[in-house]
């Protein structure tokens, strides 16, 4: 009876073959298992198209009888690594390759799940031969080193565990698009900073000043003729100024959607005075865009005015 072979190259030898060449044989078998648990070996990925890889039978140096492959050569496009459908074992698979190209370790044929190498990853795949036409491939990543990931992903939320995140001047946060969405910027011997505070139901979400000076401004700064706007929603847009203990404040409020007014009022360029009202002195253009300019005027209404006045106002 002849020897047979596993699908990774080890002989299995028949009862009472191989007279005077088992103890040879024996070591090659054993020399393939240690390449299969330990060994390490290289594997150039052609450019033309797919690279198979296939077993030597009772020979040592096949690539698939090594536990890791460093996949090299230079590529110009995604490239694919095919192995036997009946190769069951786990790889560690390095993407060497330079064009920055994907290496695919996959069967043969069918169409089971794949380990899609990203060019400068190391990975772990398993290749576990459960289907005799479909077989599947499925692949771990090494965490690495973040700075040779050119686009590392979380697999769920990033929790700081009480340490900060550091940002270098004027980089920050992008959107999915790879649109800034939050950029940073630093200030040297900084003691100041903004806090932000999410509220529960019935309060509003807090941006305050916070840092080492006990008084503190909270600057907002436009861009160019750019606006600092407090929109509308359901009611018109208001700034509320509150009392020191912040229980009751007053409101400036626009007028609603249906007046359509979009004036603007300016205050005075003059010096506050006492004994002084507020006027507007001119107006520039007209209608619901008009500008009107305020001054400070001290004229005494007349008595015409004055009786106009009353009854107007009661």
């Amino acid at each position: 009876m002849a020897s047979t072979y596993t699908p990774l190259g080890v002989e299995l030898q028949a009862t009472g073959e191989n007279a005077g060449t088992w103890g040879t044989k024996t070591n090659t078998n054993l020399q393939i298992i240690e390449q299969i648990t330990g060994g390490y070996t290289t594997q150039a990925v052609s450019d033309s198209g797919d690279t198979t890889l296939s077993v030597s039978d009772g020979s040592t140096g096949a690539t698939l009888s090594h536990r890791v492959i460093e996949f090299t050569g230079s590529l110009t496009a995604g490239r694919n690594v095919t192995i036997p459908l009946d190769v069951q074992n786990f790889y560690v698979l390095k993407n060497a390759t330079s064009g920055s190209q994907v290496v695919t370790f996959k069967y043969a044929t069918g169409t089971g799940t794949s380990a899609a190498v990203p060019n400068g990853k190391t990975v772990i795949a398993y290749a576990k031969a459960d289907d005799g036409t479909n077989p599947n491939i499925t692949m771990v990543e090494f965490g690495g080193d973040v700075v040779d990931d050119t686009s590392p992903q979380l697999g769920g939320n990033l929790d700081t565990n009480s340490f900060m995140i550091d940002f270098d001047d004027a980089h920050g946060i992008r959107d999915e698009n790879g649109a800034e969405q939050l950029i940073f910027e630093t200030t040297g011997s900084a003691v100041n900073h903004i806090d932000i505070t999410n509220a529960a139901t019935g309060a509003g979400a807090q941006i305050g000043a916070v840092g080492d000076d006990s008084n503190l401004n909270l600057r907002l700064r436009p861009k160019g003729t750019g606006l600092i706007e407090a929109m509308g929603a359901t009611n018109p847009g208001s700034i509320q100024l509150n009392c020191e203990n912040n229980s009751h404040g007053i409101k400036l409020t626009s007028p609603p959607h249906s007046s359509s007014q979009s004036y603007e009022i300016k205050f005075p360029t003059a010096n506050i005075a006492a004994g002084t009202f507020l006027k507007v002195d001119s107006i520039t253009g007209s209608g619901t865009t008009a500008v009107g300019q305020l001054t400070f005027d001290s004229t005494p209404i007349n008595t015409g005015k004055a009786i106009a006045m009353a009854f107007i106002f009661g």
